[in-house]
């Protein structure tokens, strides 16, 4: 069962995101969703446990390898590794896809860092299809 994160169960959300996301710790994911940058968060339950969390945004900016807009834009999905290779994963896509069409997208998006092979693996097998791979420059400019 999929439900959105609301005041009662936004713990176990913040607590998945910081797995997902280990350099931010679960009160500052909290902090965000109260200011409202986070409002398409939603948890997977088994039963009465919640086993893993999808976050989703709409984006009216460009998203590479896109024609439309918005673009619905897989921020983030995790499942608890206990319970991975059960389709949840899948599962999850599919609600993402329902979300897209029901916010008026077209398409939808996500991203991968270059080195995490499990996510392409994953991205892939849920159908999506690799438009661009890129490597990211930063320089100081008063060194």
């Amino acid at each position: 069962m999929i439900v959105a994160v609301k005041k009662l169960n936004e713990n176990e959300w913040a607590n998945f995101c910081h797995k997902l996301w280990p350099d931010t710790e679960a009160e500052e994911f909290i902090s965000e969703r109260k200011k409202g940058s986070l409002p398409y968060e939603y948890l997977y339950y088994e039963g009465k446990k919640p086993v893993g969390f999808i976050s989703l945004s709409l984006r009216h900016d460009y998203v590479e390898g896109t024609t439309s807009s918005p673009v619905a834009y897989l921020e983030g999905i995790y499942v608890e590794p206990e319970y991975r290779g059960k389709q949840i994963g899948t599962e999850l896509i599919r609600f993402a896809k329902n979300w897209a069409k029901e916010h008026g997208c077209r398409e939808l998006a996500s991203d991968c860092e270059l080195e995490n092979v499990a996510s392409s693996r994953f991205h892939e097998k849920c159908g999506f299809k690799e438009v661009n791979r890129i490597i990211c420059y930063v320089m100081k400019v008063d060194e």
